[in-house]
Formats: C-alpha cells, sequence, structure tokens
C-alpha cells in the first residue's frame, strides 16, 4: 500500500480533507460540513474523511490536523479556537484513538505557513511568515519548513495585538471579541474594513442594520476599483494600517519572505502598494517579498498533511 500524507483542516463550517504522496501529488480531497457545536461527531466525521481518503488514494499514511486554535503544552487540550466547542477538549488523544495511530494538531495559521514554505510560495525560504487576511486576521510562522509554535502555542497571534504607532482617531480602537480593543483584527480582516468603511461614510451601524446599506470588503475593493472616492480612501487607510502591523513583525522576526493568505490576499493592488506602505515604518530598509500564497484556500490543508517530514513517513 502507498504511505500517504493526510491532512485535515477543521474549520468552522468546514472539514476540508487531502493526501499526499511523497512528491506533493494531490491523490485525492473532499470538503464535508462541520458538525457545529458537536465534538464527537467531529470526532467521528474526521475519522470517516480520513477513510475515504484512504481508500480513494489505495494507501495508508500519517495525519496532521489543522486546527482554529491551539494546545495547551502541559495537557494536550484545546485552547483559543473560535470553534467553541473545541476548547478544553483533549483533541489529539482522542483522535489518535479513533484512528488507530500518532496524529499531529497545529493551528491552521502555521499550517498555511508550513505550506508555503514547503511547496508553495515561501519554498526554499529558511523563515516564512504566513499572514491570514480573512474574516479574522491572523499569522503563523515556519522555520526551515517546520511551524513555530513556540512555549505557550501563541506563535504567531498577530491579530491580536494591537495597531502600532496609533492615530488619536484610532484610540481606543474598535471593540475585539477578546475583551481587548483596538487588535488588528479588528481593523484589518474583512468585517474590520466595512466597518470602517461605514464609519468613514458616516453611516451609524444600527441604521446599517435596518437598511441593509453596510458594504462588504467585497463591495468596497470593486468600488474603489471604479473610482469610488469614499472606497478609495477607506482603502488607502487599511493599507496603512497593514503596513504598520506588517512592519512590527518584520523589525522583530525580519522573515525572508511574507505570504498573504485569506479573502482580502486576493486584492492585486495589495502587492504593489503594500511595501511603500511598510518601509516607513522599518529599522535600516524594507526588502521583504510579498507574495499571494501560491496555493490558495488549499494551504492550509496541504499544510497540515506536511506536518509528517519524509523521516516521519518512512517510519510510520
Amino acid at each position: 500500500m502507498a504511505v500517504l500524507r493526510i491532512g485535515i483542516d477543521l474549520g468552522g463550517t468546514k472539514i476540508a480533507g487531502i493526501a499526499l504522496d511523497a512528491s506533493g501529488r494531490v491523490l485525492a480531497e473532499r470538503r464535508i460540513a462541520t458538525p457545529r457545536g458537536e465534538y464527537d461527531a467531529s470526532l467521528r466525521a474526521i475519522a470517516a474523511l480520513v477513510g475515504f481518503l484512504e481508500a480513494e488514494s489505495g494507501g495508508t499514511g500519517t495525519v496532521g490536523v489543522g486546527i482554529p486554535g491551539a494546545l495547551v503544552p502541559e495537557t494536550g487540550r484545546v485552547k483559543n479556537a473560535n470553534s467553541t466547542w473545541l476548547n478544553g477538549r483533549p483533541l489529539g488523544d482522542d483522535l489518535s484513538r479513533v484512528l488507530a495511530r500518532p496524529v499531529r494538531l497545529e493551528n491552521d495559521a502555521n499550517c498555511l505557513a508550513v505550506s508555503e514554505a514547503v511547496d508553495g510560495a515561501g519554498q526554499g525560504a529558511a523563515v516564512v511568515w504566513a499572514v491570514i487576511l480573512g474574516t479574522g486576521v491572523g499569522s503563523g510562522i515556519a522555520l526551515a519548513g517546520r511551524a513555530l509554535s513556540g512555549r505557550q502555542r501563541i506563535a504567531g497571534e498577530w491579530g491580536h495585538n494591537p495597531l502600532p504607532s496609533p492615530r488619536d482617531d484610532e484610540r481606543p480602537g474598535p471593540a475585539c471579541y477578546c475583551g481587548r480593543h483596538g487588535c488588528l483584527e479588528t481593523w484589518l480582516s474583512g468585517p474590520g474594513l466595512a466597518a470602517d468603511h461605514a464609519r468613514r461614510t458616516d453611516l451609524a451601524m444600527t441604521d446599517l442594520a435596518m437598511t441593509n446599506l453596510a458594504m462588504t470588503g467585497e463591495a468596497i475593493v470593486a468600488a474603489m476599483r471604479g473610482g469610488d472616492v469614499a472606497a478609495r480612501e477607506t482603502f488607502a487607510v487599511w493599507l496603512d494600517r497593514l503596513g504598520r502591523g506588517i512592519a512590527g513583525v518584520v523589525n522583530v522576526l525580519d522573515p525572508d519572505v511574507i505570504v498573504l493568505g485569506g479573502g482580502l490576499s486576493t486584492i492585486s493592488e495589495i502587492y504593489d502598494a503594500l511595501p511603500e506602505r511598510v518601509a516607513p515604518h522599518i529599522f535600516g530598509g524594507f526588502a521583504t517579498p510579498i507574495r499571494p500564497s501560491r496555493h490558495g484556500d488549499a494551504s492550509g490543508v496541504r499544510g497540515a498533511a506536511w506536518l509528517w517530514n519524509e523521516q516521519d513517513t518512512s517510519a510510520a
């Protein structure tokens, strides 16, 4: 039987699965709905998905799982997951039991970083910083193709840092679900972009809810491309904030490449305009390439599969 690398991306609404051969070629893939709020059903769904991938690929393999949270080092239990039914659960141990094999778990943003470091936009780079710009904001770090988790398993939790160098009109910032104000996620996510545009155009959020006038991030970008002055101003401010946020990490981590993922990363205008927004905040100049993810929304599940390297797979 073929030796596979199986990756699972456990999201809040869907569970994606993929089976790769040793070269990274896709042998099978599938997406299913997440049993929201149901922990035991989620375990069964993942087990069934792994079984399907192995049957389709004609082999058996290692299993890596990307999760929307992290593991408490001392207990192995999930923390910080926005899929709240996972929090406090020994997910790794339970999956190892139902799959009858060791399972590796990692934060989903770190899986993105690993994927892009192994055979994506950061291939060959020693230090890859992968940024997620979507419904939420986060990041992951890969060193020599391996996820950097950190002692507290929170390495890369960029989205819940404050916006650097805030202006007077940016203090204290929007309320974040984490209980603080002004987190990068509240400014740079898709909903954050939409909320800022609403504020900038003097539309009260209560009125928006009643009249359905709120513009999504996608609509704002379309309006910007169509020459709408207000949308262009909103996007310019968003880019400025993104530049400040990225600069704070570059000054500490100095990655070889920055890879952007998530829905907002598909905005092509980012890649020409963003470097000049980052540069003024960098100590000694800025020359780090900023690239879109090569594997798009499949990058996370591919990265989960790559949590096992060649030596691990051979020994499995």
